[in-house]
């Protein structure tokens, strides 16, 4: 239910809109300048699994990781997959909203990024407490799909291929 509030709020309160786009390759152009703000959780937790790398006491550096060290780098990897997801997914709906509704996609970029920082601090306190970080992350991208689906299936079947 957050989710859903947050990206209304935004969308409603922030004085900001999308610039003018009339073809699809510039709103795939605007997606992709976009998602480069998406992976900025993703190199900084790449930077912190480095450094606990270097700095952990491990004696073996390719041997067995301790918990602070691989905190870092499952965020890292699970943070990659979701990226790939949801950067197409973005790209496929920023293809088929419309013009005044293109504010949504840095607002959902927005909220990628700020739900995998919320994600790593909650995985960092404790397994138990990740579930809201994770779900703010997937709830948004699997509705992103379903969105994505329902355009290509039902309202546009006629150019499903072209």
């Amino acid at each position: 239910l957050l989710c859903p509030c947050l990206i209304y709020g935004a969308y409603v309160f922030l004085p900001f809109d999308a610039p003018l786009l009339p073809t699809v390759s510039a709103r795939l152009v605007y997606t992709l300048r976009c998602a480069a703000f998406a992976t900025l959780p993703i190199i900084l937790g790449m930077i912190v699994s480095g450094i606990s790398r270097l700095c952990s006491s491990a004696l073996e550096p390719f041997g067995e990781l301790q918990q602070e060290v691989e905190i870092h780098r499952t965020y890292v990897s699970q943070s990659i997959h979701l990226f790939i997801l949801y950067f197409f997914n973005m790209a496929v709906l920023a293809t088929y909203l419309q013009q005044e509704v293109l504010k949504l996609i840095p607002l959902l970029t927005g909220l990628f990024a700020i739900s995998r920082l919320i994600y790593w601090l909650s995985y960092a306190i404790g397994r138990s407490f990740r579930a809201f970080g994770f779900s703010m992350t997937f709830l948004p991208l699997l509705a992103m799909l379903l969105w994505n689906l329902y355009s290509m299936f039902v309202l546009e079947p006629e150019n499903l291929l072209a």
